[in-house]
Order: C-alpha cells, then structure tokens, then sequence
C-alpha cells in the first residue's frame, strides 16, 4: 500500500465495496491498522474538492475522489488494488483536500 493508490475497500453500510483513494503518508502504512483514503464516488460535482478519475487510474469508469467524503479505514478492509494515481496529478489532490478543508494555502499550489 502507498499514498495515491486505489484500492477497493470493503466499508460498513450503507457504503459497501468500492474504490478509495489512499492519502497516509507512505511510512504509516508499515506500522498503521488505519489509514486516511478519499472515498470515490460516481457522482461528478464538478467542484474544487473533487478530483477526476477513470480507466486511466484501474477504475470501470468515469468518477471522481470526493475529498469532502474523508475516511478512516481499516486496512482489513482494503481488499485489492485498483490502481494509482500518476505523480504529475498528485498536486490535483492536495489542492481537493485544501478546498475541501478550506485551507487556503493548499489550494494556491502550483
């Protein structure tokens, strides 16, 4: 596991399986039993707090990483990788978690 993977996870009701977008820092998934991951919905707002994904990244589908819907999941039930996100497209998320955090001076990065 490592920071802007995909993996599918298996959620409590009503969420059910489906697709996260890891955001722990990758040292903490060596001793972690919970990590941080945006949850990925089907649902395009097309807001500051969403980043686009697809095919590109493991998934069926045109979605998005809802970084207003943050989670703690357990790694238990993080069931398979997906895929994972292109490094050039890592600066996307950091300024969805500071538009969705409302932390200005993440969302002015180039």
């Amino acid at each position: 596991m490592k920071q802007f993977e995909i993996w599918w996870a298996d959620l409590p009701k009503p969420a059910g399986r489906q697709p996260v977008l890891l955001l722990t820092r990758n040292s903490g998934y060596v001793y972690l039993t919970k990590v941080i991951a945006a949850e990925i919905a089907s649902t395009v707002r097309d807001i500051a707090s969403e980043v686009r994904l697809g095919p590109a990244e493991g998934l069926p589908r045109e979605c998005v990483a809802n970084c207003d819907s943050l989670r703690i999941v357990a790694k238990t039930s993080l069931t398979g990788r997906a895929g994972r996100l292109d490094p050039k497209r890592w600066i996307e998320v950091k300024r969805a978690v500071g538009a969705a955090l409302g932390w200005r001076e993440l969302t002015d990065l180039d």
